[in-house]
């Protein structure tokens, strides 16, 4: 087909995240409805724990990246510059960066998240338990890699504060 041939990369992996995340909000959104808000959280936090470390594996892949264990800063720069690439399209509207030695730090548009937006849609928004940011804490445990996060994530951010931004202050020894 001559339109496939015509898309760039962007474009590709913009319509192959559209597609995953709207599976994972309507997933998400049935879930809630047959068994409620607590076990939609439950079961999507469980899910994103057990898909991290295979998720990891297979970034770890594309890019190249053969080390089991990324021990520098740089080497976890080299990474998530890539996954990100990969993993974190513009419609999520999501700015990842490294403003000093050892912190990744994230920001959303406000109102703007792709998840924030989806759960407020299906009315959940105050019970909401952020996956996006999970599913970061959950690469950095497969990866072994001690981190702190500020602010603590419990909810949604952006419903509760009004923004969505911090940083993950990561332990390189």
């Amino acid at each position: 087909m001559n339109i496939i041939r015509k898309l760039d990369k962007r474009e590709v992996i913009e319509l192959l995240n559209k597609c995953w995340m709207t599976h994972d909000g309507m997933w998400f959104y049935h879930c809630m409805q047959k068994f409620g808000i607590g076990v939609a959280n439950r079961l999507n936090k469980e899910a994103i724990a057990s898909m991290a470390p295979m998720e990891v594996a297979k970034i770890r892949e594309t890019l190249g990246i053969s080390k089991r264990k990324l021990e520098t800063f740089e080497e976890f720069k080299t990474f998530f510059d890539g996954a990100r690439l990969l993993r974190v399209p513009d419609f999520m509207n999501a700015v990842f960066d490294f403003p000093r030695e050892n912190i990744l730090r994230w920001e959303f548009e406000p109102e703007a998240c792709f998840a924030y937006k989806g759960i407020t849609r299906i009315g959940a928004i105050d019970q909401y338990e952020c996956g996006v940011l999970y599913r970061i804490e959950c690469w950095l445990r497969s990866m072994e890699i001690p981190y702190e996060v500020d602010p603590q994530i419990t909810g949604c951010l952006m419903h509760s504060a009004g923004y969505c931004s911090g940083e993950f202050c990561l332990d390189f020894q």
